[in-house]
């Protein structure tokens, strides 16, 4: 579990973020959603130890998230365009990756190679690879260590239509078996058949933090995407 208290993050005088608390809970898939410049990428940012809050703070699972690596050890990361050693193959970086976490428990890699189709792709180096192919290699080192929180950036950017379902296979698989799952997408549509809850910002302020059946009870919709607008609209009005 991931909860954030009272975070705020300024820049330049202004607030990415603006008293931002909630809970991201174990077993659970919790999307964040909002227009551009709202914050999400900021909130990511801070959970992964990229960036400090100015004020307030966070723990993961009961540890002290602000500069403690060690709270960090059972995390997994899928970015939405992630960078790699370009002369390294494929086969080299996921054995690169082992190898700096080497005391973490890992699954079956064959398996997720061969979930995410890529036998064929394990010599070539990475910079031969597409951007999809490139996403397909985030998402085996992401759930390569039984990952107790995941943090997803638009995990689907760039994927095949089998991927991305062999994609939420594997977020449903995990979610079941009581990782905490944080993703974010502007496909709204693909985030309502995985997601349990939705944290909702604008101009960096919390909206909405509920379930996503309770938020289209609250904006009288039957789709997330037509929830979101109304709150946008509600937000901007």
């Amino acid at each position: 579990m991931i909860t954030t208290s009272s975070i705020i993050k300024t820049f330049r005088n202004r607030n990415a973020l603006n008293n931002v608390s909630v809970e991201f809970p174990e077993q659970c898939v919790t999307a964040i959603v909002g227009p551009n410049g709202s914050g999400k990428t900021t909130l990511m940012k801070i959970i992964l130890g990229l960036m400090r809050p100015t004020s307030g703070s966070f723990t993961i699972m009961g540890q002290p998230g602000v500069n403690n690596a060690a709270a960090r050890e059972h995390m997994g990361y899928m970015a939405q365009i992630a960078r790699y050693p370009e002369n390294l193959t494929v086969s080299e970086v996921i054995a690169m990756i082992r190898s700096l976490r080497s005391d973490a428990p890992t699954v079956n890699v064959d398996d997720l190679i061969r979930r995410f189709a890529l036998e064929q792709h394990l010599g070539k180096p990475m910079r031969a690879l597409s951007g999809g192919t490139r996403q397909k290699v985030s998402a085996v080192l992401a759930f390569m260590f039984k990952p107790s929180i995941l943090l997803l950036d638009e995990p689907t950017a760039g994927l095949d239509p089998i991927s991305t379902a062999r994609l939420k296979e594997s977020i449903v698989e995990a979610r079941n078996a009581g990782t905490a799952i944080i993703v974010t997408s502007h496909l709204l549509s693909e985030l309502q058949e995985i997601s349990d809850r939705v944290v909702y910002l604008q101009d960096g302020e919390v909206l909405h933090n509920g379930s996503v059946h309770t938020l289209m009870q609250q904006t009288s919709t039957d789709s997330l995407t037509d929830a979101i607008l109304t709150l946008m609209e509600r937000g901007a009005a």
